[in-house]
């Protein structure tokens, strides 16, 4: 781990995202609840503070966006289509009762063929080939074409989707949501449309269940479908890209287990849980208290921003023990945080989950020595979502 050079936190964007992890221990060790005087908000990196915090929506609120900037959500328009992600309980609770349906294990499985015929194929058109820039090629395309195929949009208008996600998730990782606005007000007026044709013609997708649960005509029912979709674009891309890259480097430095998953990919599923738990795409996100709150000797006052760094939590001694800074994937480590906990677990999870399998089956079938070369490795810029941008790979030989 790189020497620690600071005594605080350093939002990170970018090159920065190389390595904070010696940032997050410092933190753990010295100032577990620490405020950031530029922005004033505060940041809590200890598992046991952040587990407790996520669970308690009552005292750390989403109502107020999930960044540590003050004003983040009304800024971009989405006070009016309110994504479930910034809801409490209990009309978090009933929205997402509502729409869970699209989202169990057996929903989940359904889309399997279509995620594994998209790899193969995108894996194939590799073969020959020695270099290949591996999140270009297959750790970017391969979430957004399932968000795409989970709302329905129609293969020819997936150009312009992934326009709008790339925009999206571009502000969405940088906390700047102004920079989005455009591409937020054309993605609402695609989905408006779509809507209408899904009204007419219903299809297998989420916005037909959402019309079926909402209903077909009120205006409102209308807004909160806005509302989920943009949910889906704005976190169901980057997080899968963020996992899959810095876990394709976890697997190039240990390339004893890399060679235990590609003899036997019986062990990729526990090993994902494990590669989650390191990269923890997203590293972090902001609650507001709704209440003064005393922690370690601290208090944070009423109505301030506090960052959650899941990221700095998953990798807590307290919690998961001496080594774990270090990937292993026979561990199973228990309640995670990389989907968050409580009422606010991602509910996209299990999608993410089966992504990540079927990308590391298939190409450790097909390229079982690949290696990445993280140094040459450029990363997305954002303060939330660590990810490559880009990443060369090395395919080695064919199995």
């Amino acid at each position: 781990m790189a020497a620690v050079a600071f005594h605080g936190f350093a939002a990170r964007s970018g090159e920065s995202w190389r390595d904070p992890f010696g940032m997050y221990a410092y933190l753990r060790e010295h100032d577990p609840v620490h405020h950031v005087e530029p922005g004033d908000f505060w940041v809590l990196s200890r598992y046991a503070d952040v587990s407790a915090a996520a669970r308690d929506t009552a005292t750390f609120s989403s109502a107020h966006g999930l960044t540590f900037t003050y004003g983040d959500q009304a800024a971009v328009g989405l006070d009016a289509a309110t994504p479930m992600v910034f809801l409490d309980p209990p009309e978090h609770t009933a929205f997402r009762r509502l729409i869970s349906k699209g989202f169990t294990p057996r929903r989940v499985a359904s889309i399997e063929p279509a995620v594994r015929s998209f790899v193969t194929e995108r894996l194939e058109r590799l073969a020959g080939r020695d270099e290949v820039d591996i999140v270009a090629e297959l750790f970017k395309p391969m979430p957004s074409f399932v968000v795409a195929h989970y709302l329905g949009v129609p293969p020819a208008d997936r150009a312009k989707f992934d326009h709008w996600t790339d925009d999206i998730v571009a502000a969405n990782a940088h906390g700047d949501p102004l920079t989005a606005r455009e591409s937020v007000g054309e993605l609402f007026d695609y989905f408006h449309h779509l809507v209408r044709r899904r009204r007419a013609e219903p299809a297998d997708d989420t916005i037909s269940d959402l019309i079926r649960v909402f209903g077909d005509e009120e205006e409102h029912s209308l807004i909160r479908i806005l509302g989920f979709a943009f949910t889906m674009v704005a976190g169901g891309n980057d997080t899968t890209t963020g996992l899959l890259g810095p876990g394709s480097e976890l697997l190039t430095e240990h390339p004893r287990q890399r060679d235990a998953l590609a003899e036997d990919p019986a062990l990729i599923p526990d090993a994902i849980d494990e590669l989650l738990r390191l990269t923890s795409p997203v590293q972090g996100l902001a609650r507001t208290t709704t209440r003064d709150v005393e922690l370690h000797g601290t208090t944070i006052p009423a109505g301030r921003k506090v960052l959650l760094l899941y990221a700095s939590a998953n990798r807590d001694p307290q919690q998961y023990g001496p080594d774990a800074e270090s990937l292993d994937i026979t561990r199973r480590p228990r309640h995670i945080l990389s989907f968050s906990v409580g009422p606010h677990h991602c509910i996209g999870a299990s999608a993410a989950r089966l992504q990540a399998r079927v990308a590391l089956e298939e190409l450790l079938a097909r390229y079982p020595r690949f290696e990445v070369d993280a140094a040459r490795g450029v990363f997305a810029g954002g303060h939330y979502v660590r990810r490559y941008q880009s990443l060369p790979c090395y395919l080695g030989n064919r199995a």
